[in-house]
Formats: C-alpha cells, sequence, structure tokens
C-alpha cells in the first residue's frame, strides 16, 4: 500500500506542477493566474480537475 500512495502522490505533485507551469505561462490576466494557482494549492485534486476541464472547454470553443 505505501508504494502505491507514495506512487499517487508524486504523480498529483507532478499533475500540480505541471499546471502552474502551464497557467504562470497562459495569456491570462495576473488575477486569473492568482485564483487558478491559490485553487490548485488549497485542493489539488479538486483543482486540478477544474483547471483540467476548463482548459479543455476553452480549446473546444477556441
Amino acid at each position: 500500500m505505501e508504494i502505491g500512495s507514495g506512487l499517487l502522490g508524486l504523480l498529483l505533485l507532478i499533475a500540480v506542477v505541471y499546471a502552474i507551469v502551464k497557467i504562470l505561462g497562459s495569456g491570462a490576466s495576473t488575477g486569473a493566474k492568482l485564483l487558478w494557482v491559490l485553487i490548485i494549492l488549497v485542493v489539488p485534486v479538486i483543482g486540478f480537475i477544474l483547471w483540467l476541464l476548463e482548459r479543455i472547454e476553452r480549446q473546444l470553443n477556441h
């Protein structure tokens, strides 16, 4: 069990870092960037999923 949970934690860390790098490099306003980063840091799993869904929706509508 410890190996599985450690691997999930590592994958979550990678996902969170990826999202934050993409957010900071985006053309969004500073306020939007700050809000997304805070959401992802406070609730990483839910925040990452919400960010990912928003990004997919934005790409589909673009």
